[in-house]
């Protein structure tokens, strides 16, 4: 969804800086992944089952589908498709809830913000959290800014395909009007990291629950503390000698 509250197509970072900043939410902006897995270890128990840390660390930032699946096998159940959609519905309003008490920012995420947007540059956030859910924190995040703090916001209920698939950031770049190959992603995940790079886009990984490998166009920090716009221009550069055709 496009806001068009800060950007009006003009703005630029500089010749060897950032189009835009991309940011994925839950585990990157926010300490919300621990939300669904309470979710997700409530819902094993339900079925009879406990959801091992492995089977968890493989559901993280990917679609609740997947993630119901890699659940079943962990737990050693069948589930009809009926059944699928209505532990999915479970799952989704019991973080739902969760959320509702509150989104704490992950360390440096707030500043990192703040920094982007007095810099002028173009925003979008990138989740496969469904709107209604993804609306909750949004916000949050609104209301402790004092603004609403993405120019474009793509939901996983509202893309062709989700992460690890790059529909979701090139829908986003298309909104945005700006070229993917010239901006950089913030993400936590293996399927966010996946979907950035397959669109184009120069990815910093910075994990939370679950571990990233080096891979070309992929910086690695432990968290977003002291990052600056500056470092994400490195990042950028260095995404684009990473990069054969570049």
């Amino acid at each position: 969804m496009t806001k068009g509250h800060f950007w009006t197509g003009a703005r630029s970072s500089g010749s060897d800086g950032p189009e835009a900043v991309l940011f994925d939410m839950d585990g990157t902006l926010v300490e919300t992944e621990q939300y669904w897995g309470e979710a997700m270890d409530a819902l094993a128990e339900r079925l009879g089952g406990r959801l091992s840390v492995a089977a968890r660390e493989r559901t993280v930032g990917t679609s609740m589908r997947f993630a119901l699946g890699v659940l079943y096998a962990d737990v050693g159940v069948v589930r009809s498709e009926q059944q699928l959609r209505a532990d999915a519905r479970w799952v989704e309003e019991s973080t739902r809830e969760l959320m509702t008490a509150g989104a704490p920012w992950r360390p440096g995420a707030r500043e990192l913000v703040l920094e982007v947007l007095e810099s002028g540059l173009p925003t979008a956030l990138v989740t496969t959290t469904p709107r209604r859910l993804a609306a909750v924190v949004l916000d949050q995040l609104a209301a402790d800014l004092g603004t609403d703090p993405f120019d474009v916001t793509v939901c996983g209920d509202e893309v062709p395909a989700r992460k690890p698939d790059p529909a979701p950031y090139r829908q986003a770049a298309a909104e945005l009007r700006i070229d993917i190959a010239r901006s950089v992603v913030i993400e936590d995940s293996l399927a966010g990291v996946t979907s950035a790079l397959a669109a184009g886009a120069a990815v910093l990984g910075v994990p939370s629950l679950q571990p990233l490998a080096p891979a070309p166009g992929l910086a690695l920090r432990p968290t977003l503390l002291g990052l600056r716009l500056a470092d994400l221009a490195e990042i950028l550069r260095a995404g684009d000698q990473a990069d054969p055709a570049a």
